[in-house]
């Protein structure tokens, strides 16, 4: 965008609009501040771009990557930006579309590995009745996904092989999330919707609602969600992936401290899937963003982490 070229931030207000999630609100920090910038100009050149293919001046702008990567605030001050210099832009938060609210979700998710890894050992050939009290023993203590039980129990890396595939199935896919959901929102504003009834969950069930949203003057909705890439929905123009490690994701999420087993063996799992999941979708990302603020190809992207 020619008119832009000489763009500056502007300095950011106290309080700016952040994603539609009921209850979660993040402190914008320097570290927001300096990756939207180093975002922006990027963003306003594939904007741009769509806009010349599609003619109706509706952009999908997606901002994935890990939780507590710094999507939610990253999205905040890009999205201030765009309505700063007159694109409008509204910010729909993926966490509003599981298919169920987070305490009920995190038991799913702790159900399919349990299940899944007694089926291993089945499968394997090594499930007794003693070694079920074994196991049995570590999920009482919830620490039954920990790795290192392995170097005591050698069967029981079956256990933990078959609780892993069994999460894989279900974490980021449409048994979890309700991707049909969000596309029908996408497809409504490419159509030119004026208003869209938008859902929002919170974290119990009597937090679950629809708000008609005006999107008159909307001409970039930006999907902050980790599953913003995700191969089970369409209608992302822009995809930007906001790479961080599972460690220092972890570390990001002890200091929002949001819920109970931060730092358990099994989140660190579902961190690690997280991330292969990523990975495997980074292909179609159109702006690549590492941990010290680098823009990188995809072929940069898959040297930088090794592959």
């Amino acid at each position: 965008m020619q008119e832009f070229k000489n763009w500056k931030p502007p300095v950011l207000p106290k309080e700016i609009e952040q994603a539609d999630v009921p209850g979660s609100k993040v402190v914008i920090t320097e570290y927001h501040i300096d990756r939207a910038g180093r975002i922006f100009p990027d963003l306003l050149e594939e904007i741009e771009k769509v806009k010349s293919k599609n003619g109706n001046g509706k952009v999908v702008v997606s901002v994935s990557g890990c939780s507590g990567v710094g999507k939610s605030g990253i999205a905040a001050v890009l999205s201030y930006y765009l309505n700063d210099i007159g694109i409008g832009s509204y910010i729909l938060g993926g966490d509003n579309y599981p298919r169920r609210i987070p305490e009920y979700n995190d038991a799913e998710r702790l159900h399919i590995f349990r299940e899944g890894g007694l089926k291993g050992l089945v499968k394997d050939g090594e499930y007794n009745k003693e070694r079920f009290q074994t196991v049995h023993k570590l999920q009482e203590e919830g620490n039954d996904a920990d790795p290192e039980n392995i170097k005591k129990y050698p069967w029981y890396k079956s256990y933990i092989n078959g609780g892993r595939n069994a999460l894989k199935e279900y974490l980021g896919t449409g048994n979890e999330l309700a991707f049909k959901e969000v596309e029908d929102v996408v497809d409504q504003f490419k159509s030119g919707a004026e208003k869209i009834w938008l859902k929002r969950m919170g974290r119990s069930n009597t937090q679950i609602w629809y708000d008609d949203v005006d999107f008159k003057d909307v001409g970039v909705l930006l999907i902050e969600w980790t599953h913003g890439n995700s191969d089970c929905f369409n209608g992302v123009d822009i995809p930007i992936l906001i790479h961080n490690t599972p460690a220092e994701t972890l570390k990001y999420r002890l200091l929002r401290n949001r819920d109970c087993g931060i730092d358990s063996p099994f989140t660190t799992m579902v961190l690690d899937i997280e991330q292969e999941s990523l990975i495997n979708q980074a292909h179609k990302a159109k702006i690549i963003i590492t941990p010290n603020g680098d823009r990188l190809s995809y072929e940069e992207y898959c040297k930088y982490i090794g592959m």
